[in-house]
């Protein structure tokens, strides 16, 4: 029994020992990298709160929003995302804590390689970490602000301390537990440097379902400005320049979308909405007959225009997506 007893003991410690080894391993930049971004990276201008007992995750929007010029201060965003009974705040909260003072939150890529970029872009990043063992979490929220390329350290504003420098191994190990998850915050018309088409689509889309199309305008137009190829993207500023009256370039928009997606349903009803409120009823006839021809939730919409062509008709082209 004492040999069993043991060698259990030492399992367990070499357990440990394997999961906290594993942590220190470095994080493998991509050569472009090293090339790409300067070797030191700071932004200074990030105000600095201190984070007290479980309140890690208002502090930290205060810091981002105030480096945005946003009025606001830890106090006043506790009770927007601080949630007692989680002992803290939620990734859910703090997107759209961000959203209601009017500011975007995009989601950044989880590698270490693009939260480098968007810190050597001047834009500090919102992190979430886990500093315990996966098996007994304690979830962290920081702003990262600067790194040290030569020296493979990060440097954030986390805690009590104003300027905490970590290794990037140590780093990335308790930013893996939380699936390196982050964001950074821009106002609305401006899309931060290395974000990927789906997160802007997803932080651009959370932004208009609070705030309506005609807010979200000039971020769609920035969206299809760094990604022009993407047909939701042209769908999605259709409907925005439609609601800021703005008929001819919503038509464009739309037909930009049918071109780089045919399938489009959705496009290809407001499409032919739009040239009926124009008059145009033989290419009206052919746009709305194609929505027919695609399974979604348009066609009995578009079924029922096409049967009135004929007649007197007052269309609205509406929000329907796929």
């Amino acid at each position: 029994m004492t040999y069993l007893f043991a060698n259990a003991r030492f399992a367990g410690v070499f357990i440990i020992l394997l999961l906290l080894s594993g942590c220190a391993r470095n994080p493998v930049l991509l050569q472009s990298t090293y090339q790409a971004l300067p070797p030191h990276a700071e932004i200074t201008s990030v105000p600095f709160y201190a984070q007290t007992k479980f309140q890690c995750g208002p502090a930290t929007l205060a810091m981002v929003l105030n480096h945005q010029d946003v009025e606001t201060d830890v106090e006043q965003l506790i009770p927007q995302v601080f949630l007692p009974e989680r002992d803290g705040s939620v990734q859910p909260e703090m997107l759209a804590t961000v959203r209601r003072y009017d500011q975007l939150a995009y989601p950044i890529r989880g590698t270490m390689d693009a939260l480098l970029g968007h810190l050597a872009a001047g834009d500090p990043v919102v992190v979430m970490q886990n500093l315990s063992l996966p098996i007994y979490p304690m979830w962290h929220y920081a702003v990262a602000i600067g790194y040290d390329l030569p020296n493979e350290t990060l440097i954030l504003r986390s805690g009590e301390i104003e300027r905490h420098t970590m290794s990037f191994s140590r780093f990335d190990a308790t930013w893996a537990r939380t699936e390196r998850w982050g964001f950074v915050v821009a106002e609305p018309g401006k899309l931060p440097a290395g974000v990927s088409a789906r997160n802007a689509l997803e932080a651009i889309s959370a932004y208009e379902e609070s705030h309506g199309p005609r807010a979200a305008l000039t971020s769609w137009e920035a969206f299809v400005k760094h990604y022009p190829t993407t047909a939701i993207g042209q769908f999605a500023l259709g409907n925005a320049l439609y609601a800021n009256q703005q008929p001819e370039k919503a038509l464009d928009a739309f037909e930009r979308a049918t071109v780089l997606d045919e399938y489009m349903g959705a496009a290809w009803l407001n499409l032919g909405l739009l040239l009926l409120q124009q008059d145009a009823s033989d290419q009206a006839y052919e746009a709305l007959k194609r929505a027919v021809s695609i399974e979604g939730n348009w066609q009995e919409i578009a079924q029922s225009y096409l049967t009135k062509l004929k007649g007197s008709i007052t269309p609205t082209p509406g929000n329907t997506t796929n």
